[in-house]
């Protein structure tokens, strides 16, 4: 089974490891990073940036059983290339599961994956989602036919253990959350834009745009 997971400059790390790692662990996976051109990205900027090499360019992959699109600042460039757009627009045809993660779903929105499908992203873009098309759905996994979309960053985590499921059975993916060691007890409720104040989402936005 190829799974094929694309990388750019300024995605965020966490969007594209979290799934890949859990990909990895389940048989029969083959795993192909591609990006727009063959060689390294920065995931990231300044402090948060590590690189990440890219196998495959574009043209050179043109299916896939399982695409994987993470987020990061660096989407908001991309639903604008074409050629980024029309490479997803032509993989999603060959897919099995087509998935992102955080502001990946702006991706698939511009490449017209997501009209008028129930989506999720970063609270923070789900007004940019609805206007590329897609209605926004306030869940951390959404499913919708063979389309599974994430919230922010570390809900990745959760999509690639639903996508494991679906693909390997839930014994499966119960056994590659407990290798993993995926029993989250967060220090605080404030996960969820939903349960914090207007001010720590103001200092949430500030933390980022100052990075």
């Amino acid at each position: 089974m190829d799974i094929v997971l694309f990388v750019f400059d300024d995605m965020t790390a966490l969007d594209l490891v979290g799934p890949m790692d859990i990909m990895a662990l389940m048989p029969g996976a083959e795993l192909k990073i591609v990006g727009q051109n063959k060689g390294p990205v920065r995931a990231g900027k300044g402090k948060r940036s590590i690189g990440v090499v890219a196998d495959y360019a574009l043209a050179e992959v043109d299916s896939g059983d399982v695409l994987i699109v993470p987020g990061g600042m660096g989407t908001r460039a991309l639903i604008h290339d074409e050629a980024v757009t029309g490479w997803i627009a032509k993989i999603h045809k060959t897919t099995t599961w087509t998935t992102s993660v955080c502001t990946g779903a702006l991706l698939l929105a511009a490449a017209g994956v997501l009209k008028d499908v129930p989506a999720t992203t970063h609270w923070a873009a789900m007004e940019l989602l609805e206007k590329l098309g897609a209605v926004p759905t306030s869940k951390r996994v959404v499913e919708d036919g063979k389309i599974i979309t994430a919230a922010g960053v570390s809900s990745g985590i959760d999509m690639a253990l639903t996508l494991a499921a679906r693909i390997k059975g839930e014994d499966v993916a119960r056994a590659i959350q407990l290798m993993i060691e995926y029993d989250p007890e967060p220090p605080f409720n404030s996960g969820n834009a939903g349960t914090v104040s207007p001010e720590i989402r103001k200092l949430a936005v500030e933390l980022v745009s100052a990075r």
